[in-house]
């Protein structure tokens, strides 16, 4: 059986989606952009910024599940600009350490609210 999973600590869903779903064993989180969870408002700040927020949502959302960064198993990350790709991995990699997870990235042609990162990603449930 599935179980949806919201939390306040992450920008709410901006469509007809939950911002994860449990089975399985696995949390499956839905692509986060740079939202800020106060406002629903796209931050300001370059390609590290707009990363660090996306990941600060995202480990927002993974706490509600019970899981954490250490438990993610597969990220995808769209860029809308393939080019801020290093600045994007700086941040990244600091998230992730010494044991990171399998991931996928790619250049979106446009990604929502014009934001310029988005990620989705696949975790051990707790």
């Amino acid at each position: 059986m599935k179980q949806t999973v919201s939390t306040t600590h992450a920008p709410k869903a901006i469509g007809p989606y939950s911002q994860a779903v449990i089975h399985g064993g696995l949390a499956y989180l839905s692509g986060q952009i740079p939202l800020d969870p106060a406002t629903g408002q796209l931050i300001d700040g370059d390609i590290a910024a707009q990363t660090a927020r996306v990941l600060d949502n995202l480990k927002a959302v993974l706490e509600a599940t019970g899981s954490s960064l250490d438990r993610v198993l597969k990220t995808t990350v769209y860029l809308s600009d393939i080019s801020e790709f290093a600045k994007m991995n700086e941040v990244y990699a600091g998230y992730f350490g010494s044991n990171p997870p399998a991931r996928s990235t790619i250049q979106a042609a446009a990604l929502p609210r014009g934001a310029r990162i988005e990620v989705d990603i696949i975790a051990i449930a707790a």
